[in-house]
Parts: structure tokens; sequence; C-alpha cells
């Protein structure tokens, strides 16, 4: 019994030691604890819990640490250790640490040693504490030295045209500016080179004025393109002009690429706050419209990253790379157009306002996109002037505005496709002719309103003779006839209605306003691309494209390296029914009452249709403005060319786009 007690009075004592030491915290917990500030950056909790304190003052450790990982961007940090083997009575007091983090340079890993030491308080409390140096913020900083962050801006990536001629290039610029010993009349040549520059004179004297500047210094005042030879001239001629040369971003081809390529410019806040924070700073560019910022992600390149601890202890300054993301320059992009043809079309409109489209109907490559009148993206890279941008901005032409991307009404260039739908559903048959009697045509309920054609019949109206002449009655008549419910469905199999499967976004061509056709004016005029139809130039062409393909249309692209000649939409009429439209569109340029008679030229075969687009308010409304369209191709089938014109009244409707599109031809061959 004795022996008992003594046995439970030894486990009671070792019991009590054991309760005793777990209060005091074990070199490993106290680690942990000082890993979890570290891991949430609770830099002022884990300065207290360093044993060397008056080695490093708080500013040495607390806002070092701070300035550092917001400097790299530090995310993900991960801080580990592993509790080495000891003897049996030994407890650990050094730790292995593996360490891990995100930065601007990309990972960071590294393993240290981390040691810890008892130290007893003034109240006679002992703890364990850090033995801490700057290797644990970066081993490369163990002795002391900076952290420098080295970056390398990526070189954009160009883009190109078919045949590789550069649409959008780095090439060389001049960095235009005064030298002011070389003033022979200063003030007026200073507002002479304001006046070329678009810049203000005060801008000039302001940058004379700064401190830096001697009587043979180079003042910058603005980059400008190589690329207009008579302004280069003239600015030059200036005696106090100099230029260095540079490297920056020239659009060749101007105004004739503008919507379709854009151009780049200066980051706007609003930009940075939806572009990840790492991939742009506050003086990067980004492209602002067409190809530029279409892609924008291909083009932009990865800017390179170096973290170097800097190193001046030693009597030359040595750096020790931390961690380094190399630069990875910008794609190059290049695409299906051909420059010189997007030139050609784009300086056929003159001063005229409309949009043009080509297509390879065999392939589905698109050749030019082209929207008139532009801007000058070479202007608006290289800084525009206030009054210059609302100058654009209020001009009645709206040069600011992409057209190639929008939709417009039709007219009669929609026709060959009611032609398509009712001979794929029978409410047309070839050899069957209506009678239309007059000039007008309503039916009972119209109240006063009537469909109007161009021009009576000499006796019954064919398919043929509808297309040639243009016969408004005919095809709203055919329209009614078929219904709403089969022209939707028809219009529908051409892509009406569904989001245009294309690289480059461009608005969807509607069928009304609703989507649908509940009365039967609206039907009888959607039959002759009036009432609410919608399209655009590109769809238009890629329609036509049917006539050409034995009733398939290709899928339109862009980019070179897209798959071509792939059926985007198939048999939405017959090879027979295809044949017999192709006949048709021929007819309308060579007959002499064919619309389109004018496009009769010697230099190629062009067949085609036109159409005249009455833009009006309501169905009652009469004059007002009028966009001429012609869709036509050449004999070899290589393309069709999608244009129209805006305000054709009073200069012969779409026949004046006929002769330009001629001209066009004219050119080409």
């Amino acid at each position: 019994m004795k022996r008992l007690m003594m046995i439970a009075s030894i486990s009671l004592a070792f019991i009590g030691l054991v309760a005793c030491s777990n209060d005091e915290e074990t070199a490993e917990e106290r680690l942990q604890t000082y890993v979890n500030n570290w891991e949430k950056e609770n830099f002022s909790d884990m300065y207290q819990m360093i044993a060397n304190q008056e080695a490093y003052e708080t500013e040495a450790f607390v806002d070092r640490y701070e300035k550092i990982y917001n400097d790299v961007e530090v995310t993900d940090l991960s801080v580990d250790f592993q509790v080495p083997e000891t003897e049996e009575d030994e407890l650990p007091s050094t730790f292995p640490l593996e360490v891990s983090m995100n930065t601007i340079a990309g990972q960071v890993q590294f393993e240290q040693d981390i040691s810890l030491t008892q130290i007893e308080n003034e109240e006679g409390e002992t703890n364990w504490y850090v033995q801490w140096d700057p290797g644990f913020i970066f081993p490369a900083l163990a002795n002391g030295g900076d952290v420098g962050i080295e970056t390398t801006s990526p070189t954009r990536g160009e883009i190109y045209d078919r045949n590789e001629n550069g649409l959008a290039v780095n090439a060389k610029i001049y960095s235009v500016g005064v030298q002011p010993s070389l003033f022979e009349n200063e003030e007026e040549e200073k507002q002479k080179i304001a006046d070329m520059l678009d810049i203000a004179v005060e801008s000039i004297d302001e940058a004379l004025a700064a401190d830096w500047v001697g009587e043979n210094t180079f003042v910058p005042l603005k980059d400008i393109p190589t690329t207009d030879d008579a302004f280069i001239e003239e600015l030059f001629a200036i005696p106090s002009v100099v230029k260095q040369d540079k490297i920056g971003r020239s659009y060749p081809y101007g105004k004739a690429t503008a919507h379709l390529v854009g151009y780049i410019g200066q980051i706007t806040a609003e930009e940075l706050e939806e572009k990840e924070e790492a991939s742009y700073k506050q003086n990067d560019r980004i492209g602002k419209r067409g190809l530029e910022q279409l892609f924008e992600a291909q083009l932009k390149g990865e800017r390179g990253v170096k973290i170097v601890a800097e190193d001046e202890s030693e009597s030359e300054a040595q750096s020790q790379v931390i961690a380094e993301k190399p630069v990875q320059d910008g794609e190059n992009i290049t695409v299906t157009i051909d420059a010189e043809l997007q030139q050609t079309v784009y300086n056929s409109f003159g001063k005229d306002a409309g949009t043009a489209s080509v297509i390879n109907p065999k392939t589905g490559e698109t050749l030019a996109l082209v929207s008139s009148p532009a801007f000058d993206p070479n202007e608006l890279t290289y800084g525009i002037s206030q009054s210059k941008w609302e100058e654009l901005q209020n001009d009645e032409q709206s040069p600011l505005t992409n057209r190639f991307a929008a939709t417009f009404s039709p007219g009669s260039s929609i026709k060959p496709i009611t032609s398509a739908i009712g001979l794929s559903n029978g409410t047309i048959k070839p050899d069957e002719s209506i009678e239309i009697n007059g000039l007008t045509w309503s039916k009972d309920g119209w109240g006063n309103y009537a469909v109007r054609r161009v021009s009576p019949s000499s006796g019954p109206v064919d398919l043929t003779d509808a297309l040639v002449r243009s016969d408004n009655i005919y095809f709203a008549q055919k329209a009614v006839e078929m219904g709403s419910k089969a022209l939707v469905s028809g219009l529908q199999n051409f892509g009406f209605g569904e989001d245009f499967p294309y690289t480059y976004p461009i608005e969807t061509s509607t069928i009304s306003s609703s989507g649908t056709i509940d009365e039967e004016i609206l039907l009888a005029d959607s039959g002759y691309g009036q009432g609410q139809m919608q399209v655009s130039s590109l769809h238009l062409a890629t329609a036509y494209s049917a006539f050409l393909n034995q009733g398939n249309i290709m899928q339109p692209t862009l980019k070179l390296d897209e798959k071509d000649s792939v059926v985007w939409k198939e048999s939405l009429l017959s090879s027979e029914h295809a044949d017999l439209m192709k006949g048709i569109l021929r007819q309308i340029v060579t007959d002499a009452n064919g619309t389109a008679n004018q496009a009769d030229i010697d230099a190629v075969n062009l067949s085609g249709k036109t159409g005249t687009a009455e833009l009006k308010a309501s169905q009652d409304e009469t004059g007002g403005q009028e966009n001429g369209w012609f869709v036509a191709y050449p004999d070899d089938e290589s393309m069709v060319i999608s244009m129209m014109v805006e305000h054709v009244e009073d200069r012969g409707g779409s026949h004046y786009t006929v002769e330009k599109v001629a001209d066009i031809f004219n050119q080409l061959y």
C-alpha cells in the first residue's frame, strides 16, 4: 500500500512539471506565430518577436519590409519550416525555412536557417525570439544593400497585310524640337512651329524655359511620323527646327486603313483600372481602335522585369539578380487585307461618305474594309489639339464613325437575296410572269400607302425582268405571297438576326427592329430592302457569294492564319438556281434597261445589283436622304465588292455608286 502511494505521488509530480512546461511556448510554437505574422505581412508584430532589435531600428525592419514587398508586388507569400531531428532530451532552436512568393519578376523561392534564442524580460519571464538579419527579406540582402527593379519595354508587334505590306509598323519617326541658338526670328518661328505641329506657342515657351536648356540644347516638342514629305520639308525649312531620329508607331496607309487598323495612344486612368495592374503602367501606350485594340493582348508583349540586390558597400557597386522575367516582344499579326486594294477603294470615295467591303467569295477572305471619311491615325497617335479633335467630332460627315462595322438599309441590293429565298421555297418560279400595271401598287387596308416602282413594264414581269429593272412592286408582291414566316426564315438562313461570325466585331444585320415582320406593309417593303431591314456591307458581300458557290456561303475570315474555305451557310439555293442568278446579275449590267449598265466596261465583265435606300422616318414620307449601293463581281469571281455611298439623292441615286465601282475595276484590270 505504501509503495502504491509513492508511485502515485511521483506521477502527480510529473504531471505538475508537464503542466508547468506547457505554460511556456516552445521554440516551434513561437516560430509558428512568427511565420503566421510573416504570411499576413504583419511586420510590426514580427518586429516585436526579434531578438536583435537594438541592431535594427523599426525603419530598417518594418518600413523596409513594407517598401520592398510593395515595390516588387509580393503575392501568394508562403513560409514553411521543418522541425529538425534532435537528441531525445534536446529541444530544437534552429529550423530550416522555406520561403516562396510571386513578384513582378516571377516566383522567388529560397531556403534559410532561422534560429531562435531565449530571452528573459524585466519581469523574469523567458520567451523565444528570432535572430533576424536582412537575408530573411531576400538572401542577397544578408550583407546589406538595396533592392532595385530594372524593366525592359517590349517591342510592339506589327500588323501586315496579305502581301507583307505594313499596316501598323515600328519605324523611324522624328522627335522634332528647336535649338535656341538657331532662332533667326524667334517669335515668328515659334508661331509657325506651333501652327504646323498643332501645339500652343505657350507650350514652346514653357519647354524653352526649363532649367536644363542652353543655347545649343535640343529641346523636344513633338514626335511626328516621316510619311508626309511635303510637310516635313516645310517644317525643317524653319531655321530653329532640329530633329532626332527614334522608333515609333507608323501607319503607312494613313486614312485609307484608319478605321480598320486604329491607332495607339497613352493609356487612360479608366483603361488602367480595367487592365491587370502588372500588365500596364501609367505612361504605357495601348490600342485605341481597330486592329490595334482588337489584338492588343497579342501585340503589346510583356515587359521584362529584373529584381536585383544592389550592394554599394564594396569599392564598386555590385548587383545580384533575385528574380528575372525576360521581356517578351509582341506578336506580329497578318491579315487577309490587300492594302493596295484598300487604298484604291478608299480613294474612290473622294470626299463622299460611305463604306465598302471586298471579299474573296471562294475562300471567305476579306480583301478590304473601308470607311469614308476617316481620320489620320498618325495624328492621333502623336497628339492632336483639342480644337482639332473637336473639329473631327463635330464634322457632319462623321469621320470618327466606323461605317464598315455598322449596318444600313440595303434598298434594292437585297432583291437577289429575296429572289434566292423565293426560288428555294417555290414562291418564285423562273419562268412565271405576273401582271403589274402602273407605277404603284397597294392593297385594301393599306390606306394611302402604295409601293412605287421606278419604271413601268412593257408586259408581264418575270424574275429576270424584275431584277434587271429593279421592280419594287414585283418583290413586294412576292414577299406578301410567301408570307412573313417564310421571308423571315429565309433571311435568317442568310445570317440575319445572328451574330456575324467574324474576328472583327460587326453589327448584327437585322430584319426589323423587333426581329419579326408582323405587318403586311412592312412585309412588302422588306421584300425590296426597305422597311426596317439593316445590313452591313461585309454581310451583304458575303451573302452574294452564295451565287458563286452553288448556294453555299463561306465563313468570312480576317486573319491570314484562320482556316479559309469553310462553309458558313449551306445549300441556300440549288446549283441550278445559283447559275440562273449569276446570269441575271450579269444581265443587269449588260442590258440597256439594266440599272447597272454603267458597269458594262471593257476592262472586265462585271455582274451585280444596285440599290437605292431611302431613309425616311415613316412609310408615308417622301424625299430625304438616299444611300446608293452596288454589289458587284468580275467574271473570274476573284472578289465581291459591296459599296454604299451616302447622300446620292440628286446625284443619280445608285448610278453614282456604280460609276465608282466601275472605276475601281478599271484600275484593277
